[in-house]
């Protein structure tokens, strides 16, 4: 049924992961699916954002986040699992459908983990946003 399952990772909060990481793995086991783990950027290089930063900022977070997101995968994912890294900029409920409609995916897998007002508290404003403005299935882990 699925072939290609994405779960989204941000590398500095556990709670982006700690129970959709099962959730993928499980599913990928069950399907054969490949698991293709995401973690997004900010854009440093808008006008405006990226005066602020050395030239070689963007090249240098990319090959930070790559090194971090190999090692998390290293870690976390179980050698039966074919797992492939990506690394997408931008805003992250942008981000996390254009990487999924770029690598052509069955399944979202996500967390819902920020609890800052009413709509967030439900479901979460990342998990909310891919759920509304993407076509393909989205599970969200709670």
């Amino acid at each position: 049924m699925y072939q290609k399952i994405l779960l989204p990772v941000d590398l500095n909060e556990e709670a982006s992961w700690e129970k959709a990481l099962p959730t993928a793995l499980a599913l990928c086991r069950s399907f054969g699916a490949s698991l293709h783990v995401v973690t997004v950027l900010p854009d440093y290089r808008m006008p405006l954002v990226g005066s602020y930063f050395p030239k070689d900022f963007a090249k240098k977070a990319h090959e930070a986040v790559s090194d971090a997101q190999h090692e998390f995968i290293r870690d976390n994912v179980p050698e039966d699992v074919k797992a492939q890294s990506v690394i997408v900029d931008g805003s992250p409920w942008e981000a996390i459908i254009k990487a999924a409609k770029k690598l052509e995916v069955d399944l979202i897998v996500m967390a819902s983990h920020n609890k800052r007002k009413f709509t967030d508290y439900v479901l979460g404003p990342n998990a909310e946003h891919v759920v509304h403005h993407t076509k393909m299935s989205v599970m969200i882990v709670r």
